[in-house]
């Protein structure tokens, strides 16, 4: 339409005035587009988060899955097109004078650009480390601690938006995104995490009820998408137009086709139910250890660890099916190790070490 192409064009003249006015940022735009990536979620907070407060750490996990489903159907509703695409397809420019957009190993992303996927999981994910961050403060009686709690809150939240506005830039910046992609990625992630604020049930959820909610988001993920399919609607419309117009081959990634996103937070939300419901959580997590302070720090040090021992692990792209479920179950061992492994295993450790000073 006239309205959504002006809305891109307008996008297209930041995107030109952000990289010639902040090339010097250059670096720091793109490590903050890193500090978005959804991934970071899995791999970093909720490792920290969990052993620290086992209910905002289940939450951060359902708030991140829950969030990137309803990204990936919004997506694949509005048919949102990316800006380093668009510049070349587009007829509003006269004379085939397309303006030129720089590409950067980031930018071309495989899925549609409507909302910003990293915009929604960083909002959702810093939304809960910020009320949970609040929660510890709010119950303050004194008249100091309330004025320790209002200076707390005002910096929290000041936090909160300086790394959103950072991290609308950078996907900006890159071509990836245009302004409101990223704007609407924002306040989706802020009412997906409010939504989780009032839904306590996630944290009494049996493995039955975890493996139930991935078969539901599956199958109507799967089912809408063949159902459009047949209406001869492609959703997938996205990826040849990344492979034919990103300006390096190698930087097209099969992790950031639509259907990679769904399994991987599938295998996340079933692993962290199949930890939270296992017996070695049960006798670690739940045992005379798990209070102290020595035990927590020791868990999120060795999960920190352990997990960045997963990023060595690379999954073989040459069959899309085989990535498909071993990125299911990679990412199915990631929280299943914060949650049960490592714990079980600090605990043993720590137990045996009892016995021997006895």
């Amino acid at each position: 339409s006239i309205k959504m192409d002006l809305l891109h064009s307008n996008g297209v003249i930041i995107i030109q005035h952000l990289q010639r006015d902040y090339r010097a940022y250059q670096d720091f735009l793109n490590f903050m587009s890193h500090v978005g990536d959804p991934r970071n979620i899995f791999s970093i907070y909720f490792p920290l988060w969990f052993q620290l407060n086992q209910v905002v750490g289940t939450k951060m996990i359902w708030v991140a899955v829950i969030g990137d489903w309803f990204n990936l159907i919004f997506k694949w509703i509005l048919f949102g097109h990316r800006p380093y695409w668009w510049v070349q397809e587009t007829m509003i420019y006269p004379n085939q004078s397309s303006p030129c957009l720089e590409q950067f190993p980031i930018t071309c992303e495989t899925g549609p650009g409507s909302p910003s996927g990293h915009a929604m999981g960083s909002s959702c994910v810093w939304y809960v480390m910020v009320t949970a961050a609040l929660s510890y403060t709010v119950r303050w009686k004194d008249k100091s601690a309330v004025t320790l709690h209002r200076l707390t809150w005002s910096f929290l939240w000041s936090i909160f938006w300086i790394i959103q506005i950072s991290v609308c830039i950078s996907r900006v910046f890159i071509a990836t995104h245009f302004p409101h992609q990223v704007i609407l990625g924002v306040f989706a992630g802020i009412l997906v995490a409010e939504a989780f604020e009032h839904t306590p049930a996630i944290q009494t959820a049996s493995l039955r009820m975890y493996i139930k909610t991935n078969l539901f988001l599956f199958i109507f993920a799967l089912g809408f998408y063949l159902v459009l399919k047949l209406l001869d609607i492609d959703l997938l419309w996205s990826v040849p137009k990344a492979k034919k117009w990103c300006a390096n081959p190698d930087w097209i990634n099969i992790d950031t086709t639509p259907f990679a996103g769904l399994v991987r937070n599938l295998g996340a939300l079933f692993g962290l139910g199949l930890g939270i419901n296992s017996e070695m959580f049960i006798t670690s997590c739940k045992g005379k250890n798990s209070c102290k302070i020595s035990f927590r720090i020791l868990c999120i040090a060795a999960s920190l660890a352990t997990l960045q021992l997963y990023n060595f692990v690379k999954i073989p792209t040459h069959t899309e099916y085989l990535f498909y479920i071993l990125s299911f179950c990679k990412s199915a061992a990631m929280p299943l190790t914060v949650v049960a492994l490592v714990p079980y295993c600090v605990h043993s450790l720590m137990r045996t070490t009892e016995k021997k000073l006895n």
